[in-house]
């Protein structure tokens, strides 16, 4: 895999080197970052950086642990906490005083994170089917699978194992757009072999990492006074209607858009989701 024209590292807070790529340095107007799911990266999001950068500049960036970024020899060290140090750390590498979120599951929560810590740098938030509580079917299914995919040997078996971990909530997708999913999540070792692209002990620190301290609707409350739209893929096991109705119930103006035949989580290029996209950008300057 050539890494693009448009990537760079920049060095954590504790030494390591992390990758992020930088699309539409040119345009004006509050910049986005995209922030991706537990085991996923940025590549997740490359489409929708290309669709947005003729009007807004776009980072991408891979958490520790994933894609290009190094690992952390501290599993403990993968948590929302850490990734939103390291995302100030970027954008004050990046000289980007104000950002907008669009935040993919666990990108959603860290967009939480940085509401609650540095909120006057948050212009508004996308969250990708993701709420401050999440429906416990949904959280032992991803506990169950983190960091213990069977190896593949090619990129066919790559792309049937997404398939299968993925199928169920992404339903309708052909085999192309299966490769191409594999192609986000997996990448070459030095045999040509394709592997998952994350450090397995992410899903030790799912497992291991105790209840979550403190109220994660506390954190959703750092959103009152922001524009807010939440994508939802209606058949999604980690948000669920009722979560929905809880998060209206304490942000009565948050824009909820339902995507169907879609669980968790939207692709982000279904035309609901960039239909609502495309109005948040005319909305927040």
């Amino acid at each position: 895999m050539i890494m693009a024209d448009n990537a760079s590292f920049f060095e954590s807070q504790d030494g390591l080197k992390l990758y992020y790529r930088d699309f539409g340095a040119e345009n004006t107007g509050t910049p986005v970052i995209c922030l991706p799911g537990l085991t996923r990266n940025s590549r997740d999001f490359e489409d929708l950086a290309n669709y947005l950068s003729d009007r807004r500049r776009v980072i991408t960036c891979d958490f520790r642990g994933r894609g290009y970024s190094e690992y952390d020899e501290n599993w403990e060290n993968y948590h929302p906490l850490t990734y939103v140090q390291d995302t100030w750390t970027l954008l004050d590498h990046l000289g980007i005083d104000k950002i907008i979120v669009v935040g993919t599951s666990l990108g959603g929560l860290c967009a939480m994170v940085m509401a609650t810590t540095q909120g006057e740098r948050v212009a508004g938030v996308v969250m990708n089917d993701i709420g401050p509580e999440i429906n416990p079917a949904g959280i032992e299914r991803v506990r169950e699978y983190t960091g213990r995919v069977p190896p593949v040997s090619s990129w066919d078996e790559a792309a049937e194992q997404s398939k299968e971990i993925y199928g169920d909530w992404l339903p309708g997708l052909s085999d192309e757009d299966w490769k191409k999913m594999a192609w986000r999540a997996y990448r070459e070792n030095e045999k040509g072999v394709p592997h998952l692209d994350m450090d397995p002990n992410i899903g030790e620190a799912v497992r291991k990492v105790g209840a979550q301290k403190g109220d994660p609707w506390a954190l959703f409350d750092s959103f009152k006074d922001k524009p807010v739209t939440l994508l939802w893929g209606v058949m999604s096991d980690i948000l669920t209607k009722d979560i929905i109705d809880k998060m209206t119930a304490k942000k009565p103006d948050l824009n909820v858009v339902a995507v169907p035949n879609r669980g968790h989580v939207p692709l982000l290029d279904e035309p609901e989701c960039r239909a609502a996209l495309d109005a948040f950008l005319e909305e927040v300057a």
